[in-house]
């Protein structure tokens, strides 16, 4: 089993909201991060915190939970555990459709938020269960880099891959931080770039960051018990630590 499960709680009415609030608090292992009232504010705070699971009312002005989902299939933004919540059964089919996790009936009652609660344990303790990734590099023979090309000032410089302390997209551009160079990769996706380096030597952090553990300058307690990362470049850069990747930072160093 996990520790615990960092869940967001979404919906328009105030009193729904204090009134589920309310019931989490007897699951121990719940973690209630965050709350909204609107779907633009959903698709905000699951893109910057990553929970484990969404408390998601179905009906809402302007975006509504189901808007809020495909619109995150469409960003590409990975996906958490969604429970939808509404006063009417009509919609079942179409929340299992999107496959979520379970749909519960509002007012939630305690006995049935329980079943939804069980569910969501054995379902996120089976995805966090080591895979194929978790087995020693020295098992898995991977092409691994030693130099990457950096254009900066319209010049290419080659830098030495022990060198770069992290790399960062936005907007499909891939910045890498080095040593004594800072510029663009030629690289695609920050997934491509570092399925090229040194599984030891480089962690994705979080979606847009891929840091060298070696560069890490200091851990920083952050919000809602995760945390940020003081990197070791000429300006300090702080880097978010994603809700998935806070545990395995908590077990590296024994936080």
């Amino acid at each position: 089993m996990i520790s615990t499960i960092s869940t967001i709680l979404i919906d328009d009415e105030q009193l729904a909201r204090e009134e589920l609030a309310y019931l989490l608090k007897d699951f121990a292992d719940i973690e209630l991060v965050a709350t909204g009232s609107h779907g633009l504010e959903a698709l905000k705070l699951i893109e910057d915190i990553e929970p484990d699971l969404v408390f998601l009312d179905v009906q809402m002005p302007g975006l509504d939970g189901m808007s809020v989902i495909q619109k995150l299939r469409e960003q590409n933004i990975p996906l958490p555990h969604f429970v939808l919540a509404t006063a009417y059964d009509q919609y079942a089919l179409e929340a299992f459709r999107l496959e979520a996790l379970d749909y519960v009936l509002k007012p939630v009652e305690k006995e049935r938020l329980a079943v939804t609660i069980e569910r969501a344990r054995r379902v996120i303790a089976e995805k966090n269960k080591p895979s194929a990734e978790s087995v020693p590099s020295a098992a898995r023979p991977v092409f691994q880099r030693s130099k990457l090309l950096v254009k900066s000032s319209n010049r290419n410089f080659i830098v030495d891959a022990h060198d770069v302390i992290y790399a960062t997209i936005d907007d499909g551009l891939i910045t890498v931080v080095a040593t004594n160079i800072e510029g663009e990769s030629n690289y695609r996706t920050i997934e491509e770039l570092q399925s090229n380096l040194d599984p030891d030597l480089f962690w994705r952090v979080h979606r847009s960051f891929l840091v060298n553990i070696n560069r890490i300058k200091e851990v920083i307690p952050w919000f809602k018990s995760s945390f940020q990362l003081r990197m070791d470049d000429k300006k300090h850069t702080e880097i978010p630590v994603s809700r998935v990747q806070t545990k395995r930072l908590r077990a590296l160093l024994k936080l």
